[in-house]
C-alpha cells in the first residue's frame, strides 16, 4: 500500500523529551494571556470568514490577506493547545505571533487554494461537515467543539472528550514516572490533526474533504513544513528582512474592526426592530402594547414599582402617555385597575394576600401571604388614576415623577384574580430613536469595515517572501 495522500491542512509537532512532571498543573494559569488574546482573534476570524464566504461566492477566490490571518489564528491556537491541554507536548511557552516559528515544536500550515468552488461554499461548512463534527465531538467533547465552532473560542476545546481523557492519563503518568507515553502522544496527535483539518475545511480554506483517517504521530503525511525563511549560508551575516505581513498594529486593527462590525450588527438589528414596531406594531389608538394573563388566588396582583425620579414636564416625550387595560375572564365580574404611589400601595396592601408580577414574559409571581384588604379598592383613596366595573377597564396617565405601582383587583375585593391585562405607551420619539440607533450602526459598520479592509489589502499586496512580524 502506498503512503496516504497529503491533506492541505498540515499539522505536526515533536514531543519535548524533557517535559516537566508538574508544570502541567499550572499551565491553565500560565496560558491565560494567550486565552485572552485568542478570544479576540477568534472574533476576528469569525467576521473575516463571513467576508471570505461572500468573496468566494462571487469570485471563487479566498482573499489572500484574510487567508493568511485566519491561518495565523489556527496556527497560534495549535501552539497554545499543544503547550496546554490538547497535548501537553512541550513546556516551551508559545510565542505571541500569527507567523510560523521555525524552532517551535508545533507547526500548522494550510496550502493556499488558487480557486474554490462557489457552490461548495454554501454547504460544506455546515451540511457536508456534519459527519466530521460528530467525530470531532467524540475527540474533543461535544460542548467544547460546539463552543469553538459557534463561539469562536478555540482554547476551550480541551474541556473534554477522548483527547482530554488521554492527555490527563499522560499527565498522571508523567507526574509519577517523568516520561510521556509515546503511544498516547501519537494517538492524541492523530486526533488533534483530524480536528484541525476539519477546522480548516469548515473555515472555507479548502475544498478537499477531510479524510476519515487517523494519521497518528507528530509527523504529517505531507512531510515536514518548510521554514518560513531559509537559514543564512555559513560565514555570512544575516540581514533581517523588513517587517511585513500581519504586524501587531494590523492584527489589532482587524480585531477592533471585527468587534465594531459585530456591535454594528446588533445595533442595526435592534434599530430595525424598533423601526418596525414604530411603523407596524401600533394599535388603532397609536399605542405599543404588551399583554399578559393575570391569575392569582389572592386579593390583588401588582406590578413591580416603576421609579421615575426627577421627571420633569416634557421629559416623557420618549414614552408619552401610558395606558393600562384590564378585562376580567368572567364577563359578569367587576374588575378594578388603579395606579398609585408605591408607598401608598404598600400601606393599603400591608397584611393582605396578594401577588407581585415579576416577569411578564414568564408570568412569574411573588406571593405575599395575608388576609383580605380593609376596604374595597374603590374606597382606598390612594389612586392617581383608576377604573372599575364589568367589561374592559382602562386608565390612561401621562408620565410624571414618582414611584408608581399598578394594582389589579376584583372591584368587590373578593379573592381570586383572573384577568387579561395589557400595558401600552404612545412612545412618540420611537421613530427618531430607532433612526439614531440605525445611523450609529451604519457608522460603526463603516468604521469596522475600514479597519479590516485596509490591513487586509496591504497584506495582500505585499510579497509572499516577506515574513510576518510577531504580534
Amino acid at each position: 500500500m502506498g503512503s496516504p495522500a497529503p491533506y492541505p491542512v498540515r499539522v505536526e509537532a515533536s514531543l519535548d523529551p524533557a517535559v516537566s512532571r508538574w508544570l502541567w498543573l499550572v499551565k491553565w494559569l500560565l496560558a491565560i494571556p494567550h486565552y485572552f488574546l485568542l478570544a479576540w482573534l477568534w472574533v476576528a476570524f469569525f467576521v473575516l470568514s463571513i467576508g471570505a464566504f461572500f468573496a468566494i461566492l462571487v469570485t471563487g477566490r479566498y482573499p489572500r490577506g484574510i487567508f493568511d490571518f485566519n491561518v495565523g489564528v489556527l496556527r497560534w491556537t495549535w501552539r497554545v493547545q499543544y503547550y496546554a491541554y490538547f497535548a501537553l507536548g512541550t513546556d516551551r511557552y508559545p510565542p505571541f505571533t500569527l507567523a510560523d516559528v521555525a524552532d517551535y515544536p508545533a507547526h500548522l500550515d494550510v496550502t493556499y487554494p488558487e480557486r474554490l468552488s462557489r457552490g461548495l461554499v454554501l454547504v460544506k461548512w455546515w451540511l457536508l461537515a456534519i459527519p466530521h463534527y460528530i467525530v470531532a465531538a467524540v475527540f474533543v467533547g461535544g460542548g467544547s467543539w460546539f463552543t469553538w465552532q459557534y463561539g469562536n473560542t478555540g482554547f476551550e476545546w480541551a474541556a473534554g472528550g477522548l483527547v482530554g481523557i488521554l492527555v490527563l492519563v499522560a499527565a498522571i503518568v508523567l507526574l509519577f514516572t517523568g516520561s510521556y507515553p509515546k503511544s498516547i502522544f501519537d494517538f492524541v496527535l492523530g486526533m488533534d490533526r483530524w480536528v484541525f483539518r476539519v477546522a480548516g475545511y469548515a473555515g472555507l480554506m479548502t475544498d478537499a474533504y477531510p479524510p476519515f483517517r487517523l494519521d497518528m504521530g507528530g509527523q504529517d503525511p505531507a512531510g515536514p513544513l518548510a521554514p518560513t525563511q531559509p537559514p543564512a549560508p555559513p560565514g555570512t551575516a544575516h540581514t533581517p528582512r523588513p517587517q511585513h505581513g500581519w504586524t501587531g498594529g494590523r492584527v489589532a486593527s482587524v480585531i477592533v474592526g471585527a468587534v465594531l462590525a459585530l456591535v454594528s450588527v446588533g445595533l442595526l438589528t435592534g434599530g430595525s426592530t424598533l423601526l418596525w414596531a414604530d411603523r407596524a406594531g401600533r394599535d388603532a389608538d397609536g399605542y405599543l402594547t404588551v399583554s399578559d394573563t393575570l391569575m392569582a388566588s389572592g386579593y390583588a396582583v401588582t406590578t413591580q414599582p416603576v421609579a421615575l425620579l426627577n421627571w420633569t414636564p416634557g421629559a416623557g416625550a420618549g414614552v408619552g402617555d401610558v395606558r393600562v387595560r384590564v378585562t376580567s375572564a368572567d364577563p359578569g365580574r367587576a374588575i378594578f385597575v388603579g395606579i398609585a404611589p408605591t408607598g401608598a400601595v404598600d400601606r393599603y396592601l400591608g397584611g393582605v394576600d396578594y401577588a407581585v408580577l415579576r416577569d411578564s414574559s414568564s408570568g412569574h409571581l411573588t406571593l405575599h401571604h395575608g388576609g383580605p384588604p380593609a376596604t374595597p379598592p374603590g374606597g382606598a383613596g390612594i389612586w392617581v388614576a383608576a377604573a372599575g366595573g364589568t367589561g374592559t377597564q382602562t386608565v390612561t396617565v401621562p408620565l410624571r415623577a414618582g414611584d408608581w405601582t399598578v394594582v389589579v383587583m376584583n372591584a368587590d375585593a373578593a379573592p381570586g384574580i383572573d384577568a387579561r391585562a395589557d400595558v401600552g405607551a404612545t412612545a412618540p420619539a420611537l421613530g427618531w430613536i430607532s433612526a439614531g440607533i440605525i445611523a450609529l450602526g451604519v457608522v460603526l459598520l463603516a468604521g469596522g469595515v475600514a479597519l479590516i479592509a485596509v490591513p487586509v489589502h496591504r497584506v495582500s499586496r505585499e510579497p509572499r517572501s516577506a515574513g510576518p512580524a510577531q504580534v
